[in-house]
């Protein structure tokens, strides 16, 4: 699953043709480390400082679907819901219906329902 983030990584800095030295000097980290994180060979980091570096060297805006693509990829990557997402009770209280879902498993239609509203429910109380 490590190499997940590592794929994606990999992709950015080729896509913005940034060879993994220029991507290391810019983010100030170890290219042996970095090329150890494409390769799945370490977990990508947790800390939310170290991925703004990421984003940094490949001159992705936080806040952006970028970089909330980057931050979901590196918790995925991890075996962890984003911490926006596990922070939010109505969602987790859902996972259990992905999670069958996933599975094969037939998810009535009212039930769908009742996970829609609580999630919708969730978000007014948020915005309020």
């Amino acid at each position: 699953m490590a190499t997940l983030f590592g794929n994606y990584l990999r992709g950015q800095r080729a896509r913005r043709r940034i060879s993994l030295r220029q991507f290391s000097q810019r983010a100030a980290l170890d290219p042996g480390n970095v090329s150890k994180l494409e390769r799945g060979l370490l977990a990508p980091p947790e800390s939310e400082d170290v991925l703004m570096r990421y984003a940094g060297a490949l001159g992705i805006a936080r806040g952006s679907v970028e970089w909330q693509e980057l931050v979901d990829m590196a918790a995925a990557s991890r075996g962890e819901l984003p911490p926006d997402l596990s922070d939010d009770a109505a969602v987790v209280s859902a996972l259990p219906l992905l999670f069958r879902t996933l599975r094969g498993q037939r998810v009535t239609p009212q039930l769908m329902q009742a996970v829609v509203r609580k999630v919708r429910e969730s978000r007014s109380k948020d915005t309020r």
